[in-house]
This record gives structure tokens, sequence and C-alpha cells, in this order.
């Protein structure tokens, strides 16, 4: 059967409700969100007419939870203007509506009574084969469709979405004795393709995968704090990103998400799984019961495991409860992981630590590896399940199979004995057979070990990705230390940055005319894409910087020449250049993106030219391109300076996007040209697929711009008198308003006396100049090295 999702409801508009509202706006699909109406209305007032005042009263609860999410920090929708996709109701007038919906999403409050109150409203209005699916994070499928007819029960199952819905990306799928293996089908590949979610269909067990495997993990750590003797920060700086964790690691992370809602899942741990082995270890140690009882629920509550008060941090000790000053966390152990880039390869060094942090590690890791091992076959059948739950669903960037991988299947097991714990049968059996790892690469494939055939076999779904991290070598043509190129297949190549967080130096700008010769002499076209964390920060400062010091102008003139020329030889190159952007995509990395030929951005890209906050203005032709991208915008009888203006304030303001939608609104993408992909993991392969396309429509390499308008003294008088006010206003400072006016210099083209056409050279020509003179500035010399040492912008 075709399905298509046009209209979706969504039932309960609390913060996970809104949140999954405002993702399903973000892909384009039309929602109703409902709720309640609010209890304080009595029974007389709801009685009454229903005009439109009344009506207004009684969405007041799910418009107030809507506006709220809307203006939450991060926001769960990709640009304001898609909350117009959302309709509100109530359930009492409303509830009609829901038959002409495609999918109904149940969102309410975690008790088995009151969704089977709402599945049974639902069934009263719903038409036949509509998808009904139920947010729970916990409750058993199988009770929640008792009583329903078998056509709700065949389209009816859970989707556990983790919040922040459109940030976490993990998508449970988790089916009902009756669901139908279309129905199953059918949301796997939408959570995916149009979701952007990693689909993982769960068994319908407690708490599922991902929060029966992490909190497992969390509660581990409450008991092995004490244990161990360790603080809070401690226990943070260990199980954060050194270990490819977020920075919020475990405790902030609590807090974050709060404490209150980790001990109902814990709870419900406890009370439901009797039979699990580590049982005990799910009851809440006796700090975590006080802190319930005092409402210490973290940022929800303005104090958790953390408080803050003014600009100081508090951190709870948890023999005393009392907050002290936030101390900082140093282990001899984690200092010899400093020159390992990649987390992956860190976790050797890690378990071999002599000190607490060594055996710290040991004893997580011993506890994780036996606990998942002994989930398979109660949780799941596939061990790659349990992986990509927590990378989806924690932000962990290597699940824990894929961790004892790394640290060795006999290793790990000679872990878990010395703490007395022993894996699951089937690891023994596994290293009985011919295979000594829970996962190998194959052919640019991953393959997993297969229990029941005790094989491996292909991890499905694979089909619509490019993995680079499973052809980096196998399709290696060419690498330097800050880039390699490999070949995708059928004429494309790609070029993925090797720098520390991508940035781009010499030998990344040398690759990139590397990769382009290779692609005009022997392939059909070229996409620059990655699959880090971030596509890049941008230029390599510390270079600018270490030139700028030593007053090496006349090599630094040459670097920004070279920059300035790599780029334009993505614009004007023999074949097609595809820039696939995610992520931070800063400065030099964001110059890329407007040189390609097309853009393949990421949903998620914060873009932005941000070079004013280390003192300078766009160098890599980034000033230029705003400068050429506002003159095409110039029509008859324009006020060409206000079109001019929003093109320079994009710059001075330093604006990145939050996504990649509201990049469209700065002008760094460009409608009908560029394209957004909601899932990352299909970018490289949308991205190539592009690239393919315009090489076989007959790509013809452009011809260099010399009809770029620019506005002289016009503009530039406009400028000037602006930044002149915003420094007498106290907006800016007087090396903001110097950096200001060589931008306003650059974009006006000059003091030419009157609107003129000129070359992108030209303007290429004053935008080094002005970059080269700014960085013989004292301040911007100090902004560089705070950006440096500190990692954020100075204003001075």
């Amino acid at each position: 059967m075709k399905r298509t999702i046009k209209k979706v409801a969504v039932i309960g508009s609390g913060i996970m409700g809104s949140g999954i509202a405002c993702h399903f706006a973000n892909i384009g699909v039309e929602v109703l969100l409902l709720d309640i109406i609010p209890r304080e209305l009595t029974e007389a007032e709801t009685k009454k007419g229903l005009t439109l005042e009344s009506k207004i009263v009684r969405n007041r609860l799910v418009n107030e939870h809507l506006t709220n999410s809307l203006k939450s920090k991060p926001s769960p929708i990709y640009n304001q203007k898609f909350a117009s996709r959302i309709t509100t109701g109530n359930t009492t007038d409303d509830m009609a509506k829901i038959a002409a919906v495609d999918w109904i999403i149940e969102v309410v409050v975690e008790r088995l009574d009151i969704k089977k109150l709402v599945f049974e409203q639902i069934e009263k209005f719903r038409k036949p084969g509509t998808l009904v699916t139920s947010n729970t994070s916990g409750i058993p499928i199988h009770f929640m469709n008792e009583g329903r007819s078998d056509d709700f029960q065949k389209h009816f199952c859970g989707t556990h979405f983790f919040n922040p819905a459109r940030y976490l990306k993990l998508f449970e799928i988790i089916p009902g004795p009756q669901t139908s293996t279309e129905v199953l089908d059918f949301l796997t590949i939408y959570g995916e393709k149009f979701l952007g979610k990693t689909s993982v269909v769960a068994k319908d067990t407690p708490a599922f995968i991902g929060n029966r495997i992490g909190i497992y993990g969390i509660q581990s750590l409450f008991h092995l704090v004490k244990e161990m003797g360790l603080t809070i920060e401690e226990v943070d700086k260990l199980t954060g990103p050194v270990i490819g964790r977020p920075k919020s690691a475990t405790f902030r992370t609590v807090d974050v998400v709060g404490l209150d809602t980790l001990v109902h899942v814990a709870n419900g741990i406890y009370e439901n799984c009797p039979n699990d082995e580590q049982h005990d270890l799910f009851k809440l140690p006796d700090f975590v019961n006080k802190m319930m009882e005092k409402q210490w629920f973290g940022s929800k509550t303005g104090q958790g495991f953390y408080k803050k008060i003014d600009k100081d941090i508090l951190s709870l000790d948890l023999d005393t409860l009392e907050y002290r000053p936030a101390k900082k966390a140093s282990f001899a152990t984690l200092e010899l992981t400093k020159t390992i880039d990649k987390p992956i390869d860190r976790f050797k060094v890690l378990v071999k630590g002599k000190d607490k942090a060594g055996e710290f590690y040991r004893k997580s890791f011993a506890g994780m590896f036996a606990y998942v091992s002994n989930r398979i076959p109660e949780i799941t059948d596939e061990l790659y399940k349990i992986d990509d739950a927590m990378k989806a669903g924690f932000g962990w960037e290597n699940g824990p199979f894929e961790i004892w991988d790394a640290i060795g299947v006999e290793k790990g097991i000679e872990i878990m004995k010395a703490e007395g714990l022993a894996p699951a049968a089937w690891v023994n059996d596994m290293l009985a057979s011919e295979s000594s790892s829970f996962y190998t690469i194959k052919e640019g494939a991953t393959f997993f070990y297969n229990i029941p055939t005790k094989s491996q076999a292909k991890v499905p779904g694979q089909d619509a990705f490019i993995i680079l991290n499973n052809i980096r070598e196998s399709k290696k043509v060419w690498s330097n230390s800050g880039a390699i190129i490999q070949d995708l297949g059928d004429g494309i190549l790609n070029l993925e940055f090797q720098s520390k967080m991508n940035t781009i130096g010499g030998d990344v700008l040398a690759a990139i005319n590397k990769a382009i010769d290779l692609s005009e002499k022997e392939y059909q076209g070229l996409v620059i894409g990655n699959q880090a964390a971030n596509f890049s920060v941008g230029a390599n400062i510390g270079m600018i910087f270490m030139m700028a010091v030593e007053q090496e102008y006349d090599e630094l003139n040459m670097a920004i020449k070279m920059f300035q020329e790599t780029m334009m030889r993505v614009r004007y190159s023999g074949i097609p250049v595809v820039v696939a952007p995610h992520g931070m995509t800063f400065g030099g990395g964001c110059e890329m993106s407007l040189h390609a030929d097309k853009v393949v951005a990421a949903a998620e890209t914060y873009m932005g030219l941000v070079e004013f906050g280390v003192g300078v203005i766009p160098g890599g032709g980034g000033s230029k391109e705003m400068a050429l991208r506002a003159s095409d915008l110039f029509h008859k009888n324009d006020v060409e300076l206000n079109v001019l203006q929003e093109y320079f304030l994009t710059i001075a303001m330093a604006k990145v996007s939050t996504s990649g939608y509201e990049a469209f609104d700065t002008g760094l993408l460009q409608q009908g040209k560029d394209i957004i992909v909601v899932n990352k993991d299909r970018q490289i392969a949308e991205a190539k697929k592009h690239a393919l396309l315009m090489a076989e429509a007959g790509y013809t390499q452009p011809i260099r711009r010399s009809d770029v308008k620019v506005l002289g003294k016009q503009a530039l008088g406009m400028f000037l008198v602006g930044t002149d006010q915003m420094q007498a206003g106290k907006y800016i400072s007087e090396h903001d308003k110097k950096i200001a006016n060589k931008l306003a210099y650059v974009m006006a083209g000059g003091d030419l006396s009157e609107p003129t056409l000129v070359t992108e050279q030209y303007l290429l020509d004053l935008e080094r100049e002005a970059f080269l003179s700014l960085c013989t500035e004292r301040k911007t010399l100090e902004r560089i090295q705070f950006m440096l040492t500190k990692g954020k912008p100075l204003r001075n």
C-alpha cells in the first residue's frame, strides 16, 4: 500500500508534544495540535455556545505550550515561519478533525488509564487505515490497544521520540501484538527519510532499548560515584567529550533532562524487570531520594547536581548534600589521550590507566559490556540496534559494542572477570566461531555478528547512505595531512577534510586544488563533504596570527590570495562542485559553500561569516560574494541600498543561521539552487546524486563575472554614517567601527563616484587589501589570540 503523510494530529501539547509538532512542521507537514480544555474552565462555561471568544479561551493551554516551545532555546523549529503549519485546538471541540489526518500521535501524560481514554476518543473519529501511535517512554504497547478494533490494532504501535524531538535522532518503533508489517516498514523508512531519524524497531519491553541501556548507564554511575569516592565534576570530566559523549556528560545531562524524569523511568524498570540480573542497581541511591524530596530536579527547578548563582557554578557534594564551588577535575590517564583525535582510538589507552580514571573506566565498561550482552535477545535480537539507540538517543559517538570492539573483545571479557562479571554465552560462542569482533567492514559496508546464524550479516538500510568511515582507505585516491580524496563511484570524487576541527590551511587548500585537478582530468564531478561533528570552523587563524605577529605580510598576502583563488576555482572549475555543509560551517567553510555550484546542506547547519569576531572581514571571497549576491538582486526602481545593507549586516553582525533553512533568510543559501537534507547520514549520497545530475546534463564551466554592480560613494556614505551612529550610541567599539568601515569600502566597491559594473577580481583585491590592513592592527591580533586561547570572541 502506498502511504503518504500530508497531515498529522498530535494529541498532547506539553514539551514533548509541542516539540514533535514543530518537527513535523519542520519537514513541511501540516499539523493539528490538540490538548484538553484547561481545568479552570468550569463545566458551565464549557456548555456555553461556542463563540470565537470562548474558543480562544478553550485553546489557551495548547497555545501557551506551543508559544513557550517556540521561544525555547535551542529552538524546536528550523525557521519561525514554519510555525504557521501548526493549527491548534482542543480535544472537546476539534477531535472530529482527526478524520482528515494520516497519522495520529498520542503524547499525553504517562498514565495508562488516561491514554486508554484518549484512544477511545480517537477511535470515534479516526478513519480506517489511519496510523495511530503512542509516544510512550515505557508503558507496554500491548496494554494500550486492549479493547480497540482490529483496524485500530493493526495500525497501532509505539513511536518513541527522544526530547528534544528536533535534535535527538532516535526514533524507537515498538510493535503491538497485531501491528502489521506494512506499518512497521513504513514508519522505519519514514523516520529515516523524512524525519531525519535513526529508526530502531524495539521489542515491547520496559523502557525499550534506549532508556533501558541509558538509564542503566546513569544508575551504575550513581552507585560508582559513591563507591569510588568521586565528585560529580570528576565523573562529568570522565564521561564527556573525552569518550565521545556530549559536553553535558552525566550529571549536567540529568539536570537538563530533569532528575524526576530519570527517576520515573528508573522506577519503572525496577518495578517491571524483576528478573534483570542488575535489578538492584535500578534502586535509587539515598542522595537521589533526598534530592527528590527537596525537588532539586535540575534546570527546571533552578538547582540539581549543579546550581548557578549569578555567574558562579556550584556543584553538589553527594555526601553532605550541600553546594560548594565547582572544582576542576584532572587525571593523568586523560593527559595520555590528548594527542589522539578520535574518541574510538582512546578507549584502549583509557582502560589501561594506572590512576583513578583507569579504574573508573574498567569498572564502568565492565558493567556496561556485561549488561548489553545480557539484554540480547530480551530487548532486541540484533546487537547493532543497541549501538544505534545509544548513539541516536543519548548522543554517544560510539555504541557499547563498538567501544568493546575498540578495546578488544577478549580484553573486555578480561576486564569483566576482574570485576566478577561475565558476558552472555553468545559472546564466547562468537569468539569460538570465525568472528573475533562484533563488527567488520567489507566492500564499503558494515557487517554485524548475527547471533542465531553465528556469522557476520550486513547491517540493513545502508544502501541509501555513503559512510566515509567504510570507504576511507579502500577507495582512497589521494591524501595529505589535511585531507583525503575518495572515489564515490560513478565518476564522482569526495574531498574529506582531516585537519583539527576541519580548519582550512595550506594542506586543505592544496587538497581542494588537487581534487579539482583530478576531477577535471579523470572524473565527472566533485563533492566536498565529511561526516565529522562539524563541516569546518573556518580558516586556520593560528597560521594567520603567526604571520601577522612576525609581520610576514608578503607571505600573508600570498596565503590570502591562494585562499581566494582556491574558492574561485571551486566556482569556476570545469566540473560541478557540490559542497555538503553541516553543523558549524563558519568563516572559510561558509565561503567555500558560497562558491559551490550547489550546496546540499544538512538541516542542522549553523552557517555564518563570523570573521568580525577575530577582528577581520571575510577574506576568502566571502565579502566579494555577498556584494555580488546583492548586485544580482538589484531590480529596476528598487532601493538598491536597502538590499546591499541586508547583505552587509549579515557579515557585520556575524549572523549565524540556527538551521540550514534559516541560511536562506541571510542570503548564505540561495532558493532554487541549494537544497536541505534532513537526515545527515544521507547527505553525501544526495550530494553525489546532484553532482552526477549536473555532469550528465552537460556541465559547462561558468564564465567569470564582470558585471557586478557596486554603488560606490552612495553606499559608502550610508554605511559610514551608520557606523558613526552605532559607535556614538556605544553599540559598537572603535575597533568594531574600523572593521565595519573596511567591509563597507569593499562591498561599496570603494569610493567610486557613481554606480559601476566591476569584475569579481576587482572586489577580491579590495577584500584582500582590507583583510591585510586589519591584520596589522594590535586589537585584531588581540582578538585572534583570545579566540585561539579561550575559544570565544573578544570585544575590545
